[in-house]
């Protein structure tokens, strides 16, 4: 991986579904990674479609999902729909052969998330989810400040998560905003999350609970509190 003008010796070559609000600013950077090639971008919307088609030069687009599993050139495919279809998504990538970036969160239960991850395993595939404050420089600081003892011994996290982002119809507050702090708080702790206890409430759209709060309860007693709400 030390070859060429960037030090990569191979470039992988992505497919894209969902370039719609979030995907958009995932194809905009895997387009610029040297080491990788978005070759075609799908997404149901036609208008999007042919937005992508003007602002990258070459690639390809379609309504078609199936048509990116069934492309042996490409190697790697980016899930950036709406969160009830990450998981089957995901999984029919999967099952195709390919490698997987899907954005946050995996799946809505714990049984698809686990057969996600069992499926990966069993393929020898890359299944990678979105988290991306765990990579930001600032908490990549605070993790290397934790790591050598600058803050003592952290026996508690909190965070608020709130008046963030778009008020979601087809997932909670929780699923939505609570993966990245929970990211966060594995990354920062280090431990193994043994019980989690959770509760919201639903206030602006029935059955979507706007206000939710976690605690993650840790081996050895440590825990984390996430407060989230849109």
């Amino acid at each position: 991986m030390t070859d060429g003008e960037h030090g990569v010796d191979r470039v992988v070559r992505i497919g894209q579904v969902g370039v719609g609000y979030w995907g958009k600013n995932l194809l905009r950077n895997f387009s610029r990674l040297p080491s990788a090639e978005v070759v075609s971008a799908c997404d149901q919307r036609e208008a999007i479609l042919q937005s992508v088609a003007a602002g990258y030069a070459g690639m390809q687009t379609t309504s078609d999902f199936d048509a990116l599993l069934q492309d042996d050139s490409i190697e790697a495919i980016v899930v950036a729909t709406e969160t009830p279809t990450h998981a089957e998504l995901a999984e029919k990538a999967l099952l195709a052969g390919k490698h997987v970036f899907v954005e946050k969160p995996l799946a809505q239960s714990v049984a698809d998330a686990r057969r996600l991850v069992e499926l990966s395993e069993e393929r020898g595939l890359v299944l990678m989810v979105g988290h991306l404050l765990i990579y930001h420089p600032a908490f990549r600081y605070v993790d290397a400040l934790i790591e050598t003892g600058g803050l003592g011994d952290v026996y508690y996290l909190y965070s608020s998560r709130v008046n963030l982002g778009v008020i979601r119809q087809k997932e909670n507050a929780l699923e939505s905003l609570a993966p990245h702090d929970l990211a966060v708080s594995l990354r920062f702790l280090k431990r193994r999350p043994v019980a989690v206890a959770a509760q919201g409430q639903a206030y602006l759209q029935p059955g979507v609970e706007d206000v939710a709060f976690a605690t993650v309860f840790f081996e050895d007693g440590r825990i984390a509190h996430l407060h989230t709400s849109w």
